[in-house]
């Protein structure tokens, strides 16, 4: 499946079928991630249970500490 993420085509493979397959994907799973999906931010209780499209257009923001 080929979906946009954070501005970038990317093929995922056909085991990333949802929002929490995406962010073990991309070894996200662990932090905290704000998700966008097709111009809408995602409940992190509802990850589970999103699936993700062909052609969807993805947006990971994660937070960053610094000083």
């Amino acid at each position: 499946m080929e979906v946009q993420v954070n501005g970038k085509k990317s093929e995922l493979p056909v085991s990333v079928k949802t929002i929490t397959d995406l962010l073990v994907h991309f070894e996200l799973d662990k932090q905290v991630v704000i998700v966008e999906l097709n111009e809408s931010i995602i409940d992190k209780q509802v990850h589970e249970k999103t699936e993700i499209q062909d052609g969807d257009k993805i947006e990971l923001v994660r937070f960053v500490g610094g000083g």
